[in-house]
């Protein structure tokens, strides 16, 4: 599948810590659409991610999906159903729960600077966050592949780290 079948308004799925982000980046630059990182529009800035009032986050969402080219990543289920009807293209990011953690881990303790991240926020290690990908992610997993499995866009599931990175090379896409 060619990277423009998917559209100017592309959503990215998946679990924490798969690599949406960096890939959302990556096909902005190469398409020339704004990316849009859910957690920065879900979390206040210069917070240690706090949470913005739920009507809040939605206003901006819904003002962000009414542009004509953007890539979102995130998964924020009480926003999906307007998203999904904006989109053009859907990417399911499927990795494993380990690779998962193994990429949050990483991330907190090593990576200084990261796509996707809180204006003024700094990474570390949260119990919160090593639950959602361990025990909360697994559950919605399913609910995702079914919800991808109805949505009739041009669509691309990837289901490990390897075909993530097949898929840069694919397209031609740059991590920077």
């Amino acid at each position: 599948m060619n990277l423009s079948d998917f559209g100017d308004r592309i959503c990215i799925l998946g679990p924490s810590n798969s690599g949406k982000s960096t890939l959302a980046n990556a096909i902005a630059r190469k398409r020339g659409l704004e990316a849009v990182h859910l957690d920065q529009l879900f979390h206040l800035p210069n917070t240690d991610w706090q949470q913005r009032p739920k009507d809040e986050f939605i206003t901006l969402h819904d003002a962000a999906i009414a542009s004509e080219h953007w890539v979102m990543d995130g998964n924020y289920s009480v926003c999906m159903t307007q998203r999904f009807r904006r989109a053009t293209g859907l990417i399911l990011l499927d990795i494993s729960t380990p690779a998962s953690l193994l990429r949050y881990f990483r991330r907190t303790l090593f990576e200084t600077k990261r796509h996707g991240a809180l204006e003024g926020g700094r990474d570390s290690i949260k119990w919160d966050m090593i639950r959602h990908i361990a025990v909360v992610t697994p559950r919605n997993r399913k609910r995702y592949q079914a919800m991808f499995e109805e949505l009739e866009l041009p669509k691309l599931r990837l289901s490990s780290l390897r075909s993530i990175k097949q898929c840069f090379r694919d397209w031609s896409l740059s991590l920077d």
